[in-house]
């Protein structure tokens, strides 16, 4: 609910957020401002859909189901034998399948379907009978419109992009620990928007730690499971000195960067030390519209990234990565980039030494554009949660002195554990399957 969540904006202003019903559109071009962060209606949250009639498509082998509604829905015979829900074919206690891969006829016919009690029934040539609830099937539904209801629901796909005008997703860190609904309100934002802002944390060590419980686990890295940001000496990362970080993303050393970050700030420099982030997935979108052959080349070719040292234990690890991961259908999926630890190994034909450098040059300008980056300030007992693999984020230099050295504690999770979690408690919250 937005009555846990306040926009927060740089000036310090906050703002309370209404409740809206209506459902945020896939952004297919940049959506900046008046960011709706309310919880969007899952596809068929209705009463159970009726079934007018079910009926075998033999030469096809197709199930055809007519629906109240007047849609009609499509089902092959082999996955439905393959999805039996009866206690010989699935493990309800773990909603596991228990039918052999080796036992399912791939080739099966159907010998009868019937309605009863408004459920689907069928026999199948060995006498194996099934039956299928509506809405089970209604959700499964192979038409493209449901199957892509069906991967918002599970994913939560949907992003809203954003430049230097940002408002800040904000809410009551103490809320979000003990409140469900504030606890699901803080992860959806978190997936939709990429950033967080969390207020309220005791200035103390511990509390990502603390924070990390509301979601399962933490990523243990060669950092530890937690590590203190502040200037050392011989220090084995640069984020560990008072210079200026250029925008990154965290550990593409790793084939498998961590999903989520937790920043919480400790103490604050004297001077300097002013956060910035700007949105990795609208900026390579730009850049595909603006420079299309910078974007394939970064898409395309894998760089080499390389982090060693000592710390929680030693440690040689290298990458492979590209700057910009897209999937099958071209959409944009993670950011991996980290100048520090860009490798001076380049494992790529010379022909196309630089053609990268022009467009890893053409990304970085059109991430450094003064309308591209949102600053704030962390003070004490500030929390900020974003997307690692979405958000590049920087740091300015700073001074500090004497007792008020700065301080950040950082923590990582994977996406796996959060929109695990995500899912828990939209189902607590909501009572959504």
């Amino acid at each position: 609910m937005l009555s846990y969540l306040t926009r927060w904006v740089s000036r310090g202003a906050i703002q309370a957020l209404k409740g809206t019903s209506s459902r945020p559109q896939l952004v297919k071009t940049p959506h900046i401002g008046n960011q709706t962060l309310a919880a969007a209606p899952l596809p068929f949250a209705g009463g159970s859909p009726g079934v007018r009639q079910a009926r075998a498509l033999d030469q096809e082998r197709l199930l055809q189901i007519d629906w109240d509604d007047g849609s009609c829905s499509l089902y092959p015979f082999t996955w439905l034998r393959d999805n039996c829900q009866c206690p010989r074919c699935t493990l309800q206690s773990a909603q596991a399948r228990s039918l052999l891969f080796s036992n399912l006829d791939v080739h099966t016919g159907m010998d009868q379907v019937q309605l009863m009690d408004n459920k689907v029934s069928i026999t199948w040539p060995d006498q194996h009978s099934s039956e299928f609830d509506p809405d089970w099937l209604k959700k499964r539904c192979f038409s493209s419109e449901a199957r892509q209801a069906l991967q918002e629901e599970l994913f939560l796909n949907e992003r809203e992009y954003w430049d230097s005008s940002l408002q800040i997703p904000s809410g009551d860190f103490e809320e979000v620990l003990h409140d469900d609904k504030a606890a699901l309100a803080w992860l959806e934002a978190l997936r939709r928007t990429g950033i967080v802002y969390l207020r309220g944390a005791p200035a103390e060590q511990g509390q990502v730690a603390r924070l990390s419980q509301r979601i399962g686990y933490l990523r243990l890295t060669f950092y530890g499971h937690t590590w203190q940001v502040q200037d050392k000496p011989m220090a084995n990362n640069v984020a560990y000195t008072s210079g200026e970080l250029s925008l990154h993303t965290d550990y593409p050393a790793l084939h498998h960067p961590p999903g989520v970050q937790f920043l919480h700030c400790v103490r604050q420099a004297d001077q300097g030390g002013e956060s910035e982030v700007v949105d990795g997935f609208h900026m390579a979108e730009q850049l595909r519209r603006e420079d299309p052959e910078a974007f394939n080349i970064l898409s395309s070719l894998r760089v080499d990234f390389t982090d060693s040292g000592a710390d929680y234990c030693d440690f040689s690890v290298q990458s492979k990565n590209h700057i910009i991961d897209v999937d099958s259908e071209g959409r944009v999926t993670r950011i991996n980039y980290n100048n520090a630890t860009r490798d001076s190994v380049l494992d790529v034909p010379l022909h196309q030494v630089q053609p990268f450098y022009s467009s890893l040059k053409a990304f970085v300008e059109l991430l450094s554009r003064p309308e591209n980056v949102f600053t704030y300030r962390m003070e004490p007992g500030d929390l900020v949660t974003f997307d690692n693999w979405r958000l590049l984020h920087g740091r300015k230099s700073y001074q500090s002195q004497g007792q008020n050295l700065r301080h950040l504690e950082g923590a990582y999770l994977d996406w796996d554990e959060v929109m695990s979690r995500l899912r828990v408690l939209r189902k607590a919250v909501r009572g959504d399957i």
